[in-house]
């Protein structure tokens, strides 16, 4: 069996055609809304209102299948704490984000843009760091003189009122729809492999297609894994990270270069839910580098 994986190595990896090797300390004032005088906690109170109250019930059934979730509120409440401290600030922070394209997707992204401002979207289908070094290099050179950034990154799941997990209601549509749709297809293909019963052809890298074709790749290491699981589509995410984890560190440890005073990075799983209920996220990952680039906090315990 042949997997055509160099594409893929193509993509990821930086090109000196761009010119975005490791990026120095740009002068710039690009990603962040003049105006923005008010602290990241302040902001944080008018993020939630109007959205659902929390429902103690449907909130033991998610931390019961996704242990270590935390509502959306409590994640941005416990990061903007931690974050301030370190002198992040809506003036002096870009955020940039990995996160799949599904709308759903958004509701955690433009959470953390009422906070800090402007988005740089580094991420595809699954949440999978299409930009590769090229966009985190760009990144980079748009955060604050003197300033930090905010990463955010990781897959998404759905869980519907009654506790299915990979499906999710939407508002609008009465179906009841798979959440993540690419996930969910790159795992029917994986396990269609696994099964004997997949013909592998040259088109899963046609350009029409290729950010699915990618995840699709990107998965192939975790079939065993997936069809072990006590229940497939809770642990699909978790592979997705696991194959996203090792991207996004390749990707920050090559650019990082570029931060100028602070680089918190945070990864996880997107807990996707029906419109009336509150998002969860399962922290998995949250560190921080000093201006020269350095791993020097584990963040992570803060946030359970």
């Amino acid at each position: 069996m042949k997997i055509f994986i160099v594409p893929l190595a193509l993509f990821f990896s930086s090109t000196d055609a761009f010119n975005v090797g490791p990026v120095g300390r740009v002068s710039t004032r690009l990603g962040i809304v003049e105006g923005q005088t008010s602290a990241a906690s302040e902001k944080l109170a008018s993020v939630y209102e109007g959205k659902p109250a929390e429902n103690e019930t449907f909130d033991k059934l998610v931390k019961k299948n996704f242990p270590g979730a935390i509502s959306n509120k409590d994640l941005a409440t416990r990061v903007v704490e931690l974050l301030g401290e370190k002198g992040f600030k809506p003036s002096n922070t870009l955020l940039a984000t990995s996160l799949c394209a599904d709308e759903l997707a958004r509701e955690l992204e433009d959470e953390f843009v009422e906070i800090y401002g402007n988005n740089f979207n580094l991420g595809g289908l699954s949440g999978f760091p299409f930009a590769g070094n090229t966009g985190f290099g760009a990144m980079a050179a748009h955060i604050p003189d003197d300033g930090f950034c905010l990463v955010i990154h990781g897959p998404h799941v759905g869980i519907t009122k009654e506790g299915q997990i990979g499906k999710v209601e939407r508002s609008g549509i009465a179906l009841v729809d798979n959440c993540c749709g690419s996930a969910i297809a790159a795992s029917n293909y994986l396990k269609g492999i696994t099964d004997g019963g997949a013909t592998i052809t040259p088109k899963i890298q046609q350009f029409t297609d290729f950010q699915q074709g990618a995840v699709q790749e990107l998965i192939l290491p975790f079939g065993k894994r997936l069809g072990r699981a006590e229940n497939r589509m809770r642990e699909l995410p978790y592979a997705l990270y696991d194959s996203q984890e090792a991207l996004v560190t390749d990707i920050v440890n090559t650019g990082k270069g570029g931060i100028k005073k602070g680089l918190a990075v945070l990864g996880g799983i997107q807990i996707n839910t029906s419109p009336d209920t509150l998002d969860y996220f399962h922290p998995l990952k949250f560190d921080y580098y000093d201006s020269d680039g350095n791993l020097v906090e584990n963040m992570l315990p803060y946030l359970r």
